[in-house]
């Protein structure tokens, strides 16, 4: 990543803000980690003292946030690995490698939505912060907590723990001791792993609402994995932040996320739903299952998305990357997959993961649009993705990438 103190303007392009208006021609004036000012119809930015950057009519907008991440899942668009676990140093290292190769893609923000190993993205996030190796802005997170069981991908086998109130809230307390800020629970099961799991609650109300009388106390935002309308209601009234999928979510269900709209998010996780079903696996892998559920998730969905939207419940992207077949690298996906399946236009679809991204990532102020006073996270795009957001899919058609006012990609 380069670092300058010399002001930046980007001259010659079009400006998607993030609001979900069409880009229009402009400049835009970055100084230091900030943008300082942004002209249109015409009008200049101040040119003094900057390096002056020649878009070629290019899309400049907003980085991206993935918000469903997961970089301790080991697969990537550079590394296959057949299966989930790797051992600790090549797992560290590996995360490491996702985080570059998010930013690579254009994702500049991460909300973790949970990780393989206890320690690895606070420690992530403490070096990328630092300047010690490219990545994302990240929240970290540690274990994806679930109680212990005998399923082929048990994230909580890894660590010890116990059942009840008590041992659900020191498992909270110990994330905040080692520096995460997201703490991950898979308040129900996954049907696509285990038949039927999806509608099993893992954990009870008691240990839910402990959960979240913790986080509260000690700063944290619980994340929840949860298909079933009892875990998604469990999950609202334990005050989690986050919920992933919520496929069953009944008329209940619905009426109580509408109501805590300005405090959950919603990710449905449509990713790694149509990666399954595309998937080809080898002869000795069956995924026949799989792929009849990730049917029944897709149709429910696509009639859930738009309900949740028309209720003003804030939605955003992020798939499940990370898995043999939805490798990270590949998140920009996740757009064109709402444009195909949930009736968002690009434009729409690039709003929920630049402006909402920077509310999830908790700087709804300063993070997410292009706008004075905002930080200077850019990508200077080749093509306009709000007429086709699939060229997001294209890290070669991403021609800058500035994080906190700094290139990690020089344009030409």
């Amino acid at each position: 990543m380069t670092t300058t103190a010399t002001p930046i303007v980007f001259t010659n392009v079009r400006i998607f803000d993030g609001s979900g208006a069409p880009p229009f021609a402009g400049e835009v004036r970055v100084e230091a980690n900030r943008i300082t000012a942004v002209a249109r119809d015409g009008a200049h930015v101040p040119h003094e003292n900057a390096r002056v950057i020649d878009g070629g009519s290019g899309v400049l907008m907003p980085g991206l946030t993935e918000a469903h991440a997961h970089l301790t899942w080991p697969t990537s668009v550079e590394q296959f690995v057949p299966g989930m676990s790797l051992p600790p140093e090549e797992l560290t290292l590996t995360a490491a490698r996702n985080a570059r190769i998010l930013l690579d893609h254009g994702f500049t923000s991460a909300y973790s939505a949970g990780a393989l190993g206890k320690r690895i993205e606070p420690a992530l996030k403490a070096m990328i912060d630092s300047g010690g190796m490219p990545g994302p802005r990240l929240v970290a997170s540690s274990l994806e907590r679930e109680p212990p069981n005998d399923g082929a991908l048990d994230p909580g086998k890894v660590d010890e723990h116990g059942a009840g109130p008590a041992n659900v809230a020191a498992f909270v307390r110990g994330c905040k001791d080692i520096g995460a800020q997201a703490v991950k629970f898979l308040i129900s099961g996954e049907s696509a792993l285990k038949p039927g799991a999806s509608q099993q609650l893992l954990y009870t109300e008691e240990e839910l609402m402990a959960a979240g009388e913790a986080a509260r106390e000690h700063g944290l935002w619980l994340t929840g994995h949860a298909h079933a309308a009892a875990a998604v209601k469990l999950g609202v009234k334990a005050g989690f932040r986050v919920l992933y999928h919520c496929t069953y979510a009944d008329d209940e269900a619905l009426d109580l996320l509408e109501a805590a709209r300005g405090q959950v998010f919603v990710a449905p996780s449509i990713g790694i739903i149509q990666a399954t079903l595309d998937a080809t696996p080898p002869p000795h892998f069956d995924m026949t299952h799989m792929k009849q559920d990730a049917a029944e998730v897709l149709a429910r969905q696509k009639a859930l998305v738009p309900e949740l939207r028309k209720r003003g419940v804030r939605l955003l992207p992020g798939g499940d990357y990370g898995f043999p077949f939805n490798p990270n690298g590949r998140n920009a996906w996740d757009l064109k997959l709402w444009v195909r399946h949930f009736g968002y236009t690009p434009a729409e679809a690039l709003h929920a993961a630049t402006a909402l991204g920077g509310e999830i990532m908790g700087q709804s102020h300063e993070l997410g649009r292009v706008q004075p006073g905002y930080l200077a996270d850019l990508l200077l795009v080749e093509g306009d993705p709000t007429a086709d957001v699939a060229i997001l899919q294209n890290r070669h058609a991403l021609k800058a990438i500035m994080k906190d006012g700094r290139f990690h990609k020089e344009p030409a």
